[in-house]
């Protein structure tokens, strides 16, 4: 025999990742190639893995988190050292924030010259800086531990509330060799990463005991809802109790925005007025005003009582006191409710139904005259009605919204049919989430896409539109362009330089699109976006649609103009 026919087969660090990757069913990575990962890319590919490569790291880490909350399985982002992985820590902090599962993959320096700080090439302590940021951060030295290592970053990932983990794969972890059947025996299959986690009987019966006794009882669905894929066990209980509920922008489409329970269109008045407010996967942050003060009926608010679904237990009593904590997960819990609930469950009083049902079709009617006017350029009401009805007739597209007044307006006038078809800012508001969250939504899904971007949001990952012609995706992105950031009426009194919050007067976004062989389009009324946009969904073309919005509409920082200081200094 020769030497090579003696020797044992061998398998690699590369090899390795990708074979535990796959044996937990990971069939998309997002990434963006180059050193220590370029290779990495490469042998993923010819093993099957779907390599979605970005133009930047945090858009790439966007998409994977959009991913995780799209499938309950983790999004997989793979970025190079230092400053690549600085790039994918944006994405991996706000994943984590917003309880998407997620994993954070860089290659990084040496360890021998990272911690002696001899200067290596993109030299980082990365596991210590992502730390802070996220659920679990590992990192993996020896090739025989990379099995051990993927799967606890996947169980973190999943378990309880889910969220956004860090993987540290140095350099030298690649090249390494082993025996290829040690290897394969090192791998680990993760089973049942999210166990279901059952809520105690004493607390259902004090849940439903709390229900019961309701005069105004609200029930607000939030994105935790969305993400537990228990959506008939949600529409059944709502239905059953008859209570009026309130979704959060993530949560539309659980069940139908037109649902005759439905209270967006009367907010303000069931979160004042509720005497029971129960809590499904949403937390009492900003976003609810932290339960307190004038959205919660100011002096009225000390009398209110929650019930609050969550895995987390630590969560409870987090701002206000709540009264029936019900911890579990949501799938596990819903049905519970349903169970205790039994036959002839009494219904909600008729005089607080009535009232929401008489103030919502008193503000429905007046936005469908808002949405009716046609004015001379198109503002915010006129362009999003032509998207509500695209929408309305494909109700299994995918939205992805951001924004300042683009994301407040979309949110209350585009209805959502189905579940887990609209995704936004998230718990944090920010920007820069739009190219990501859209591609991953038609990776993952094979959906049509519509993007309803501001001007200034759309800046911050618009480059991606190269991304979506490379891989032909079904997104149509509709550039809402009024000139700058909430408007782009703001002046200079100096002279000089124009305004900070102003872009570059009629510009011509279709153009970004149409370099890289997309369908490019400039849309100055309702008839030329509705024309556009339904030519985008039915043929499934990258498109982009530069719409142009009046630059007087708008307002500063849209809804949330209270958190945006202003100077009490005049001059």
């Amino acid at each position: 025999m020769t030497n090579d026919a003696q020797s044992t087969e061998q398998t690699d660090g590369f090899h390795l990742v990708i074979d535990a990757l796959k044996l937990n069913g990971i069939d998309t990575i997002f990434a963006l190639p180059g050193i220590p990962i370029t290779d990495l890319t490469r042998k993923a590919q010819a093993e099957g893995i779907r390599m979605i490569s970005f133009r930047h790291e945090q858009h790439a880490g966007n998409a994977a988190a959009a991913a995780g909350f799209l499938t309950q399985k983790p999004g997989i982002c793979l970025t190079v050292s230092a400053p690549g992985f600085l790039n994918g820590l944006t994405a991996l902090a706000n994943a984590t924030t917003n309880c998407f599962p997620m994993i954070l993959i860089s290659g990084s320096s040496e360890r021998e010259i990272v911690d002696l700080q001899q200067g290596d090439y993109e030299e980082m302590d990365q596991l210590a800086i992502a730390k802070p940021l996220c659920k679990a951060a590992f990192r993996v030295l020896h090739a025989a531990d990379i099995g051990v290592g993927i799967a606890r970053a996947i169980r973190s990932a999943l378990s309880g509330r889910p969220g956004g983990v860090y993987l540290d794969l140095p350099a030298k972890l690649f090249a390494q060799t082993m025996d290829a059947e040690a290897g394969k025996r090192s791998l680990i299959k993760v089973v049942d990463p999210a166990p279901r986690q059952l809520p105690a009987p004493d607390s259902v019966k004090r849940a439903l005991d709390l229900l019961k006794s309701a005069k105004r009882p609200l029930i607000v669905l939030g994105k935790g809802a969305a993400y537990a894929q228990c959506d008939a066990d949600i529409r059944a209980l709502i239905e059953k109790t008859g209570i009026p509920y309130l979704p959060m922008s993530m949560a539309k489409g659980l069940l139908p925005d037109t649902h005759a329970q439905s209270a967006s269109a009367t907010r303000s008045h069931v979160l004042a007025e509720a005497d029971v407010v129960m809590l499904v996967g949403a937390r009492l942050n900003w976003l609810l005003s932290h339960g307190k003060g004038k959205t919660w009926g100011g002096a009225n608010a000390d009398t209110r009582q929650f019930i609050q679904i969550d895995i987390s237990p630590t969560e409870m009593d987090s701002n206000v006191p709540i009264a029936a904590p019900l911890v579990g997960d949501i799938g596990s819990c819903v049905s519970a409710l349903l169970d205790g609930m039994g036959s002839g469950w009494a219904q909600p009083p008729a005089e607080w139904t009535d009232g929401i049902k008489e103030r919502k079709d008193k503000n429905l009617s007046k936005m469908a005259a808002t949405l009716a006017l046609n004015p001379a350029t198109m503002n915010f009401h006129s362009a999003l009605n032509v998207i509500r009805n695209a929408v309305k007739a494909r109700p299994d597209a995918i939205v992805v919204n951001e924004g300042a007044n683009t994301l407040d307006f979309a949110r209350s006038i585009v209805d959502m049919y189905e579940p887990r078809k609209r995704l936004d800012v998230g718990t944090w508001g920010i920007m820069g989430i739009g190219m990501g969250f859209a591609v991953a939504a038609a990776v993952v899904t094979g959906k049509p896409v519509i993007a309803i971007e501001g001007d200034s949001a759309f800046g911050f990952s618009g480059m991606e539109v190269e991304t979506i012609c490379r891989y032909n995706l079904p997104v149509c992105v509709i550039v809402f362009n009024n000139n700058g950031i909430y408007k782009g009426t703001d002046v200079n009194p100096l002279g000089g330089d124009v305004a900070p919050t102003v872009f570059v007067k009629n510009a011509r976004y279709e153009m970004m699109m149409q370099a890289f062989g997309g369908v490019g389009v400039l849309a100055n009324t309702p008839a030329e976006l509705a024309k556009a946009l339904d030519e985008a969904v039915a043929s499934g073309k990258p498109t982009l649609i530069n719409a142009i919005i009046d630059e007087t509409a708008g307002t500063e920082s849209g809804r949330i103009t209270s958190l945006n200081p202003q100077s009490a200094k005049k001059k």
